[in-house]
């Protein structure tokens, strides 16, 4: 069996790492970690783990992580850059399901996320965890960058259009909605049931962090500069991504349609629907999947997509998972043959 540890067990995103992991097939969680929880029983807090666990959550140290073969990082950012150098030096792979490899430039990072990198050195072996355009490099990587939720919802929809140059690159539009899961569980005010329900709002509409690492994503995907205006809002709802994005067509003969179906139609958790299908976000709700739909609003220029996942598991700890199958050989989609909750 594969030993795993999860470093941050108490969060959202650990919680749900818990919950595709002790049902792997191929998998024991061995370690779960928690400053604030020590010594407390993993089932105690999250009673939804009774008869599946009975570990108790341990400091993040290298003397309880070092026997795991993989260990996932479901902290803050600036958490696993202190620590990932010394598990790769054992042989362990590491997942890091925060923003701290994701972003090639070390310099670009700390303008975003506000602190120096502590191993800048390590970000040019991280393989960004879009298993979608890169595959093979995650099946060879030690460390792996998990992308972003807006990140991961946005690229989807524009990567067959990018790819295929049928767009311009210059005037992308991202207009993307998350959930109240996405703040993390932490107490805020703006995340109270009552400032958030029967209200909408847009925020961090100068710049959102996740764009550095969207743009160079398609940049990489497009092989030249891309201009992306991305405006996320907070929606009441607990779980989900809508991405509405824009593009401007510059071959207007491209059957869009015929284009996603065939860009992916090896792809087992991407699901493009019929045409005049739209997809909601209560459809993948508590799956690894992501439904998309392309439209051409009056047959015109404009490209509209519709893009939308569950944030905590296409846009985190199912995409993590999906990237340790890759890296350890296992079945792509062993763990995570989910269904989507309805209602």
């Amino acid at each position: 069996m594969i030993k795993v540890g999860i470093v941050g067990g108490t969060g959202y995103t650990g919680i749900e790492l818990l919950r595709l992991l002790v049902l792997h097939p191929e998998v024991t969680v061995s370690v779960v970690t928690s400053r604030s929880d020590v010594g407390r029983r993993v089932d105690m807090l999250y009673p939804s783990m009774r008869g599946h666990m009975d570990q108790v959550f341990v400091t993040p140290d290298l003397d309880n992580l070092k026997a795991c073969d993989v260990v996932f990082f479901a902290t803050p950012n600036g958490i696993a850059m202190l620590l990932a150098e010394e598990l790769l030096q054992l042989g362990i792979k590491v997942i890091d399901l925060s923003a701290d490899f994701r972003i090639q430039d070390p310099v670009l990072w700390a303008k975003w996320y506000g602190q120096s990198h502590a191993c800048p050195e390590l970000i040019s072996h991280a393989v960004y965890g879009l298993p979608e355009i890169n595959r093979v490099l995650i099946q060879e990587a030690s460390l792996v960058a998990c992308p972003g939720c807006y990140p991961t919802a946005t690229q989807l929809g524009f990567l067959p259009l990018l790819e295929t140059g049928v767009v311009d690159s210059s005037s992308l539009i991202a207009d993307v909605k998350s959930g109240v899961s996405g703040a993390g569980r932490v107490a805020q005010v703006t995340a109270l049931m009552s400032e958030t329900g029967e209200s909408f709002s847009a925020y961090a509409v100068s710049g959102h962090r996740h764009l550095p690492e969207i743009t160079q994503g398609l940049e990489s995907v497009a092989n030249q500069s891309v201009k992306l205006t991305f405006v996320p809002h907070l929606t009441p709802m607990v779980r989900g991504i809508h991405a509405t994005l824009y593009a401007r067509l510059v071959d207007e003969s491209v059957d869009l349609q015929a284009l996603f179906e065939k860009y992916y139609e090896e792809e087992v958790f991407v699901d493009v629907l019929a045409p005049d299908s739209y997809p909601k976000t209560s459809n993948v709700k508590g799956s690894n999947r992501c439904h998309l739909a392309v439209c051409r609003p009056q047959g015109g220029d404009q490209v509209v997509v519709l893009s939308v996942i569950d944030n905590l598991v296409k846009g985190a700890a199912g995409q993590a998972v999906q990237n340790m199958n890759l890296m350890l050989g296992l079945p792509e989609d062993q763990g995570l043959k989910l269904v989507g909750l309805y209602p």
